[in-house]
């Protein structure tokens, strides 16, 4: 979300204008992300607020996008809480802006979790296991684009940036993967999210209008309600497995240290069971996903902090993090389930 590619309020005016949400009225860059830039933006229809977020694609071209997009819509009209994306009157999603693809979705309501207790990785693995059945029959293919053949690749340009102690975890972890490919080839697989850390999923209090559900367990007496999931510009084609692990490293592990938080675990997990029953195959394969996506963002983080992209607002994010998640999930046996 960082601000790579800078847009006029009259471009961004033109753009929604077009697309019939209204007059706009408020403009804001977006700190906080690596990838794309993105605008929070406020429009008037009949006096009334509304909000979106205005995304420019740094990265994705226009081929790539409409896998996200209609993804997103899919699980839109499945009752999934994603922002819905919005279509010219030609059905349209991508659009180009300062030449490059743009896209304009519906900006959701709540804030982020960044210090999880129970009752929100309980909704994660709720949400997480019904947007994996949401996505079943989704019509469209796309492969997940940073899997093992794009760490791999990754591998060979930060090598050179590394010590010697990580470059031989390095080593070991792809070794390792290669081991595992086959038995993670059969696993059950659809759309993924690949990329469902804390600060991709919103929380508003319960009962709070646009949650008349409220949470997983029906309770709307008290505690937040899981209100959004976003960004799926990582989506893919993959195995759930993969997506649930890398959940797990975010939601479940000490921000300190890397260390698993073994209650959390367990709940998110047990959650995720509930409502999609894993299979044996994936209990055996957990703790090797577990470290194959801990190594995807030690890996894509070591990119971004050697290799960065200029950007107005960018912060890039400290790769050890995910190294010593990395080194705890070898050493460990696994999560609690």
């Amino acid at each position: 979300m960082a601000v790579y590619t800078e847009v006029s309020f009259a471009q961004a005016s033109e753009l929604l204008s077009g697309l019939g949400l209204g007059t706009l009225r408020d403009m804001q860059g977006c700190p906080g992300g690596i990838e794309n830039t993105n605008y929070f933006v406020t429009t008037e229809r009949d006096g009334v607020p509304h909000g979106y977020v205005l995304t420019l694609f740094e990265r994705l071209d226009f081929d790539q996008l409409p896998f996200y997009l209609r993804l997103m819509e899919h699980l839109a009209l499945r009752c999934i809480p994603v922002p819905r994306p919005h279509a010219n009157a030609r059905g349209e999603l991508v659009f180009r802006m300062q030449g490059k693809p743009a896209s304009v979705v519906d900006r959701l309501r709540g804030s982020a979790a960044m210090r999880p207790g129970s009752r929100h990785c309980a909704q994660v693995g709720v949400t997480l296991a019904r947007m994996h059945l949401a996505g079943h029959d989704f019509p469209l293919y796309q492969p997940h684009l940073r899997g093992l053949p794009w760490c791999i690749d990754t591998a060979e340009v930060v090598r050179g940036h590394l010590d010697a102690e990580q470059a031989t975890l390095l080593d070991a972890e792809i070794a390792l993967q290669r081991q595992t490919l086959p038995a993670y080839a059969a696993l059950p697989r659809g759309p993924i999210h690949a990329d469902l850390f804390r600060d991709n999923v919103l929380f508003a209090d319960a009962g709070v209008e646009g949650n008349p559900e409220g949470g997983p367990d029906g309770d709307l007496a008290t505690g937040p309600v899981l209100s959004g999931v976003f960004d799926f510009y990582f989506a893919g084609i993959d195995t759930w497995l993969f997506d649930l692990a890398v959940t797990l490293n975010d939601w479940c592990v000490d921000p300190q240290t890397g260390a698993e938080d073994p209650v959390l675990s367990a709940v998110l997990i047990d959650a995720y069971d509930a409502v999609r029953p894993l299979e044996a195959a994936e209990r055996e394969l957990l703790v090797p996903m577990l470290r194959a996506g801990a190594l995807r963002f030690w890996l894509s983080r070591l990119w971004d902090w050697y290799l960065p992209r200029d950007a107005k607002l960018l912060r890039a994010h400290d790769p050890r993090h995910f190294e010593r998640v990395l080194r705890h999930r070898a050493a460990r046996k696994g999560p609690s389930r």
